[in-house]
């Protein structure tokens, strides 16, 4: 089923971009398999919203503007807002040391733990490793979440590098509790969603089961579709109360949420917090999230405009926002199946900026395939749940990504389908002086990821970069 595009003025200054947009969602919906997407265009004060598809394979019900997605990492907005505004009450301090509002915190490395401070968290910059998973029945609360943090690996001293963490959003919503004395979920009610009216954006389970929601998808290599269970992650840990991951929205209330960030801060925050939240505090190198982390978000150029954005990957289940301030634009995409969820909502943000703003963006061509250099890099990397192999063969230079099999072994979840072997090349111009050391995939369900491969002083490479995250090479 698919609905066309539908402006919430009655007089629409954009009805061929419009409907434009609505074809090309129906049309890349089609082209990828997915069930049901959700789009919206928030352009000069109107509003745009697109559905296409259905909210479950196996029983259907047609997706609209008030569907629910799992918004996965997209939920990071969220936490950081709320700290920012006990930031501006005075009762935050960002350059101040974690250990002032969560006492108990305890790392592997004693150092690291009395230096790690909240803007560390909030522009991972904090030397946490991406996530703690363990294999037993999860830890119920952020309380315990953090009690386990001693078993997390320490990838760089607190400022040292960017890394993307989901450990340490979590670790920074044990912050919001601690200063708020309210569970995560009430506190970020009363802190940002009930003052915006944000009536359908939730994290308990209980308050999406009312509502009309999207289920997530798994395809197989053979194109067949799974329902994806549990819902909203498949990884072990926290249990619904997740300022990481854990926000469940709509289309709607997305473009809502756009417009109170792009604004004047509605009496909520300063103008000037929320700018302050655009600007870089730390450069990322040939990322794919972007030019820079700013507070939470992504910050990237494109075709000479700053985009401010953030993605998410659930289970099943992809979300993206991206906001351009001097343009008073927003685009929000959602899909409800993976891996070509992600493509779909990245060709639907191209496709959104080009029509609404004229702004074009290409991917950069890779180099010819180099046989020194790929047996280089060649070898397996890992995080706690992952492993990463590339692979020097037969002229090609290839990545593939999988969870860990003792991971899969130990969990009743129905976990999404490994990414199989995709052809990956070398790009120019951005060795830093230690060779062609950043990449760009150009195949399979993580086309267009750019990373790099980081190198010891003697010129070994040691890790590589893959969305944001480092992956310790171990082999």
């Amino acid at each position: 089923m698919s609905t066309s595009a539908r402006p919430t003025n009655a007089k629409s200054r954009h009805p061929r971009s419009h409907a434009e947009l609505s074809a090309f969602v129906e049309a890349t919906a089609q082209e990828y398999g997915i069930p049901g997407v959700a789009v919206g265009v928030l352009t000069g004060g109107e509003e745009i919203h697109v559905a296409h598809g259905v909210t479950n394979a196996d029983h259907p019900l047609p997706v609209d503007a008030h569907t629910l997605f799992h918004l996965a990492s997209v939920s990071k907005s969220f936490t950081a807002t709320a700290l920012m505004r006990l930031a501006e009450q005075g009762r935050v301090d960002l350059a101040a040391p974690v250990r002032r509002y969560v006492p108990e915190l305890r790392l592997a490395d004693e150092d690291a733990a009395a230096r790690i401070t909240v803007l560390n968290l909030l522009n991972h910059t904090a030397g946490l490793d991406w996530n703690l998973v363990d294999t037993d029945e999860g830890y119920g609360s952020l309380a315990a979440f953090v009690g386990r943090l001693d078993r997390l690996p320490l990838i760089a001293p607190p400022g040292g590098r960017a890394s993307y963490s989901q450990a340490g959003y979590n670790l920074a919503g044990r912050v919001v509790e601690n200063v708020t004395g309210l569970p995560f979920d009430r506190a970020l009610t009363e802190l940002v969603l009930g003052p915006l009216g944000l009536d359908d954006t939730v994290l308990d389970l209980d308050e999406v089961v009312p509502r009309r929601f999207a289920v997530g998808h798994h395809r197989a290599e053979d194109g067949t579709l799974t329902l994806a269970r549990p819902w909203k992650s498949w990884r072990a840990g926290l249990r619904g109360n997740d300022p990481g991951g854990g926000i469940a929205s709509t289309v709607s209330d997305l473009l809502r949420w756009a417009r109170f960030q792009l604004g004047d801060g509605d009496g909520l925050l300063s103008a000037g917090t929320l700018e302050r939240m655009r600007r870089p505090t730390v450069e990322l190198r040939a990322s794919s999230l972007g030019d820079a982390f700013g507070i939470c978000w992504f910050l990237r150029d494109v075709g000479g405009v700053r985009t401010v954005g953030h993605g998410g990957s659930g289970n099943g289940q992809f979300a993206e926002l991206l906001l351009v301030p001097e343009r008073d634009f927003a685009v929000v995409a959602l899909a409800n199946s993976g891996p070509d969820g992600y493509l779909f909502n990245q060709a639907v943000l191209k496709r959104a900026l080009q029509l609404y703003l004229g702004v074009v963006e290409h991917d950069p061509q890779p180099l010819p395939y180099d046989a020194r250099r790929a047996r280089e890099v060649a070898g397996r990397y890992e995080i706690d749940a992952m492993n990463l192999d590339i692979a020097a063969e037969d002229g090609r230079l290839t990545l593939a990504v999988g969870i860990k099999p003792e991971i899969r072994a130990a969990s009743d979840a129905r976990m999404p389908p490994d990414y199989p072997a995709a052809g990956i090349g070398f790009l120019p111009g951005g060795d830093g002086g230690d060779g062609c050391d950043e990449y760009i995939v150009t195949e399979g369900g993580l086309k267009g990821q750019r990373g790099f491969f980081s190198r010891a002083d003697d010129g070994t490479v040691t890790g590589v970069d893959l969305a944001g995250r480092l992956f310790g090479r171990s082999v």
